[in-house]
């Protein structure tokens, strides 16, 4: 298992990279919003030889416009992986299932040489999703013994917990095969 972490505009542009494989960046939400530490947290993880990773934050509606707003804003550099993060937002909606399908489709089209993947929390892929779509991997979010997370499904990138920030680890058996993997799409 390889060590990770994720980042957002809450989180320090100068994060300690010791120990790390790979750094998942916030980089937008919506149609509108751009996480103001974007270029200098992508910087960090690159000046450390980590394998950067970035995420929208995805609302319901809109999904065409969402991901050309994504893919415009999110650096773009053979080996990143793109992510969609999807759950419930601040005022109590959530992308549906179809939304979430397109959308991670949408991005791949715009971005064929990346990677795409889904992050959703432990509920939302045993409760909530119906279509079992994850692009080309599933980060899950379950806050429990790092690797372990409570599904059947194979997984990528599994979030453990969140204090004091977002921990998570990568199922892969090397920096290499993890560098080889985001490479290879």
């Amino acid at each position: 298992m390889l060590r990770g972490i994720d980042v957002s505009s809450h989180q320090s542009s100068s994060y300690d990279t010791d120990g790390l494989s790979f750094v998942f960046v916030k980089a937008t939400e919506g149609r509108s919003y751009v996480n103001p530490r974007l270029g200098a947290q992508t910087g960090t993880g690159r000046e450390a030889g980590l394998v950067v990773g970035f995420y929208h934050f995805l609302w319901p509606g809109h999904l065409t416009a969402q991901a050309e707003y994504f893919v415009s804003k999110a650096p773009e550099k053979r080996g990143d992986i793109l992510a969609v993060d999807w759950e419930t937002t601040g005022d109590g909606t959530r992308a549906s299932n179809a939304e979430k399908d397109r959308f991670l489709r949408k991005v791949k089209e715009l971005r064929p040489n990346h990677r795409v993947i889904l992050y959703c929390n432990r509920d939302f892929w045993l409760n909530v999703d119906t279509t079992s779509y994850a692009g080309d991997g599933l980060w899950i979010a379950d806050y429990v013994t790092a690797g372990k997370p409570r599904i059947k499904a194979t997984w990528r990138f599994h979030q453990y917990t969140d204090d004091p920030l977002d921990k998570n680890v990568a199922d892969f058996s090397s920096g290499s095969a993890l560098k080889e993997w985001a490479g290879g799409a």
